[in-house]
């Protein structure tokens, strides 16, 4: 299988990652009439299906031990069955944060829903794992709750400018996060314990763990939409071939960055590639307020809380990276 073999192609390999989460949301914002519950569909086939192509690509290169087929028959069942629980709950965690999208915009969505995924996984991660600098953790954590605060008072004080501001997307953004922080633990003891899975062999079977979880999650936002009312399926067949476009690109982007972060982890270890793959929602709130203008006309007040955000985001990434170094 490639994997990278000098630290220019891992690293930039894991900036094309943090590109790579922070735009695909981009697809749905460019998307007309089309429900999020609906547009999902196409995402979770795109995210399974470039997975595969990639694994049968790149991670099929040679005909060792690592290659992808002769490393899924090898591994346990056990770790194939935690991957697919992992991607279960990332499905989920992943499907809230397109519906608080929806609701508030990716300049609000992404950093404190993944802001509040970071604090998870790190407080997680030291609970069953206490490695690295407690107090570089804690400052992290800190900083990461602290950036998340901001974000949502960046928000509310869209009220001052007579915008609608939904607390009920702050809520699904915080349980979003929430759900965000927990899928890791299981990929990770795929990738460790026993007969391990492989970067490529991960990928695929957490995405395939998340499109089959469609079948329960997404058919339930369908039939319960958190905004809006109930949604059929003769709607996605009804869809503009640009929307089903959309969704698949949007889910090919985000599967591109899913591999070349665990692949560039191979060579940087696991601690670089996730702080830099973390960077990510200040990716997406640059296309928020810059491209989709989501803060246009907000008084000064907000931007003085975003660019403290900012701010506050890169030092909970920077703590949390020298921790682990």
């Amino acid at each position: 299988m490639f994997t990278p073999h000098s630290l220019s192609i891992a690293l930039v390999m894991m900036i094309t990652s943090a590109i790579c989460w922070g735009s695909w949301a981009n697809t749905y914002k460019g998307v007309k009439n089309y429900r999020f519950e609906l547009f999902y569909w196409d995402y979770a086939i795109g995210i399974f299906l470039i997975s595969l192509v990639l694994a049968l690509t790149m991670g099929s290169t040679g005909n060792d031990a690592s290659s992808f087929l002769n490393n899924v028959h090898s591994a346990d069942t056990s770790n194939i069955v935690s991957t697919m629980i992992g991607g279960a709950i990332f499905n989920l965690a992943n499907l809230l944060l397109v519906a608080a999208i929806d609701m508030a915009g990716l300049a609000i969505a992404f950093p404190v829903s993944i802001g509040i995924a970071l604090v998870v996984g790190v407080v997680l991660s030291y609970a069953l794992q206490p490695k690295g600098n407690a107090g570089l953790l804690a400052l992290g954590v800190v900083c990461a709750l602290i950036a998340v605060v901001l974000d949502g008072k960046a928000y509310g004080s869209l009220a001052s400018s007579g915008r609608s501001v939904s607390k009920k997307s702050i809520t699904v953004c915080i349980v979003s996060g929430v759900l965000m922080g927990l899928w890791a633990p299981f990929v990770a003891r795929a990738m460790t314990t026993g007969n391990t899975l492989g970067p490529y062999s991960i990928a695929v079977f957490l995405t395939l763990g998340a499109l089959l979880s469609c079948l329960i999650w997404n058919v339930y936002f369908m039939k319960k939409p958190l905004v809006g009312e109930p949604v059929s399926f003769s709607g996605f067949f009804t869809a503009p071939a640009s929307g089903h476009a959309l969704g698949l690109l949007g889910g090919v982007i985000w599967g591109v960055g899913m591999v070349f972060n665990l692949v560039a982890a191979n060579f940087t270890g696991v601690a670089i590639s996730y702080a830099i793959g973390q960077s990510a929602p200040m990716v997406a709130a640059l296309w928020g307020v810059f491209v989709w203008r989501e803060f246009a006309g907000a008084g000064s007040k907000a931007k003085i809380f975003l660019f403290l955000m900012f701010v506050s985001y890169c030092l909970a990434i920077l703590f949390v990276a020298r921790a682990n170094g």
